[in-house]
């Protein structure tokens, strides 16, 4: 059996990809972390962090959807245009039809706005994604 896959998907600076794969790690988790980053500064970071894999790019998130088990990033993954431009369409359209459960944090940036979600920081939004993995893992 292949090991439970999560894809950590972030873009711009990747702090909040970097803090999604530090906090699984710390947690030791049994899953496999593929970190895709939409530019290379987002990968590098989190590849930094503790991710043993990394990607980048359209074709990298399109074909990681195919195979995850688990989707961890912010809400505008789902969003064409979003992160200034950098979720294209295709990514956005793999996201959404990837049979992965999807772990979305509702950033209330670029236009997203998640209405009655409470205002969380970056640590508490990744901190209550890493416990519904937990929840999630076989």
């Amino acid at each position: 059996m292949d090991k439970f896959q999560v894809v950590v998907i972030d873009g711009q600076g990747g702090r909040l990809g970097r803090m999604v794969v530090e906090q699984i790690l710390a947690a030791q988790l049994p899953c496999e972390i593929l970190a895709v980053g939409t530019n290379s500064t987002a990968t590098a970071s989190m590849l930094k962090a503790g991710a043993p894999s990394g990607a980048t790019g359209e074709n990298p998130v399109i074909v990681a959807c195919r195979h995850a088990d688990v989707i961890i990033g912010p809400v505008g993954i789902l969003s064409a245009d979003a992160m200034l431009g950098e979720i294209t369409p295709a990514m956005a359209a793999a996201v959404g039809r990837s049979p992965a459960v999807k772990l979305l944090l509702p950033v209330n940036l670029c236009d997203n706005r998640i209405v009655g979600v409470k205002p969380m920081s970056f640590s508490e939004l990744v901190s209550a994604a890493v416990e519904e993995l937990r929840g999630l893992l076989p």
